[in-house]
């Protein structure tokens, strides 16, 4: 079941982590920042799992070659299923730790009907 992105929660999101100073600007609480640190770090770590897997493995293919998997050398699998397969991980395991945050900070949009 897929969640989308709506106005009502980018405006809980905001409600709950600024408030308006005297000039009328916003200021980010403690809340947000840790909200956004967590963000940042998860993101960072994925990103370096895509390097790898898109990257690195393509430029060790042939050593990687040595190596089956079933039955395929690894290098050649890794090219045609494998980094697939782990991209559909990283989405996975993004939207998932996402809608733990968002409900352990109190800006998730609940269920749908």
């Amino acid at each position: 079941h897929y969640r989308g992105c709506s106005h009502k929660n980018i405006f809980n999101a905001a409600r709950l982590f600024a408030f308006a100073t005297e000039e009328g600007t916003m200021e980010l609480t403690q809340k947000h920042e840790e909200y956004w640190h967590k963000n940042l770090v998860v993101t960072a770590i994925l990103l370096l799992i895509w390097f790898v897997v898109t990257f690195v493995e393509g430029w060790y293919a042939r050593e990687l070659n040595s190596v089956t998997f079933f039955g395929f050398p690894l290098g050649f699998y890794m090219s045609a299923q494998g980094s697939l397969a782990i991209y559909v991980a990283i989405i996975w395991y993004y939207q998932h730790y996402m809608n733990k945050l968002d409900v352990e900070y109190g800006v998730d949009e609940g269920e749908d009907e």
